[in-house]
């Protein structure tokens, strides 16, 4: 027993010299390896730092795409109300354009309408007034309106607001146009020269003359000619708005006269418009 006791503790011994003991070779092996290990570890270390750090860089790049995307989206959905408010807009635009084309298009369908009623009204007057146009009587158009135009002397006497013969023949030619044109408003205008009124009575100077002539052809048509009184409106205009500014006997001539304006009645078209 005793020996198998020594026996095995030779044997510990051994095994214990053989694990204290090391080569020179082996030693160097381990330092070797360890220094390579311990370099690993720096660059490992390195390594996870420089993630570390790129991780953060990472992530605030991330943070600001975030908020650039979201302002970018802010934006977007501003500008997307807006396109949705300015399609609605050029929609409504667009709405009231054609509207509005429509609208043009029936006045000047109206207007073409008026056009042609006046160039109708004006050829049968000229028809039915042929007989009077050497005595100083008119006719043409202007903005739209007839104007028949006819001088002093056809209608009066010198000075006087009494209609004579052939004055009363002429408008009695003129009413009976006029009382088959149901839709033309009639204008009567006085128009005197600028010669001072001498010895003419109650008549106190051009204005009184201009009215009083105008009224009387006015009182001609409707109490005579029975156009009816509605239709028609008597003005004055004195010496104010001659034809021919000379100061000749031919223009001061002119300028004497009595125009009846007829104007279509555009009812049709004042709705359209005010509508």
């Amino acid at each position: 027993m005793k020996l198998k006791y020594l026996y095995l503790a030779f044997l510990l011994a051994s095994a214990l010299q053989s694990c204290v003991v090391m080569s020179p070779k082996k030693h160097k092996a381990l330092l070797a390896e360890r220094d390579s290990l311990a370099t690993r570890t720096t660059t490992l270390e390195d390594q996870v730092s420089k993630l570390i750090a790129d991780t953060s860089r990472i992530r605030q790049e991330l943070a600001s795409l975030k908020g650039n995307y979201n302002g970018l989206n802010d934006k977007y959905n501003t500008l997307d109300k807006n396109y949705n408010a300015s399609s609605s807009k050029v929609s409504q635009l667009s709405t009231d354009l054609q509207k509005r084309e429509a609208r043009l298009k029936e006045v000047e369908e109206i207007l073409r309408k008026r056009d042609e009623a006046t160039n109708a009204l004006k050829d049968k007057l000229q028809k039915a007034l042929l007989g009077f146009q050497q005595s100083g009587l008119t006719v043409d158009i202007r903005n739209g309106k007839v104007y028949v135009s006819l001088t002093d002397k056809l209608l009066f006497p010198s000075g006087s607001i009494v209609i004579d013969d052939k004055g009363k023949q002429a408008l009695k030619q003129l009413a009976a146009v006029l009382n088959k044109e149901a839709d033309i408003n009639i204008a009567v205008e006085g128009h005197t020269d600028n010669k001072k009124i001498k010895n003419l009575g109650q008549i106190k100077d051009n204005w009184d003359l201009s009215v009083l002539r105008a009224t009387s052809v006015t009182r001609y048509l409707t109490e005579t000619e029975n156009i009816d009184p509605k239709r028609l409106t008597a003005t004055g205009k004195g010496e104010f708005q001659p034809i021919d500014t000379a100061n000749t006997p031919e223009a001061l001539s002119r300028n004497r006269r009595i125009e009846i304006v007829l104007t279509p009645k555009l009812d049709e078209l004042y709705n359209l418009i005010t509508k």
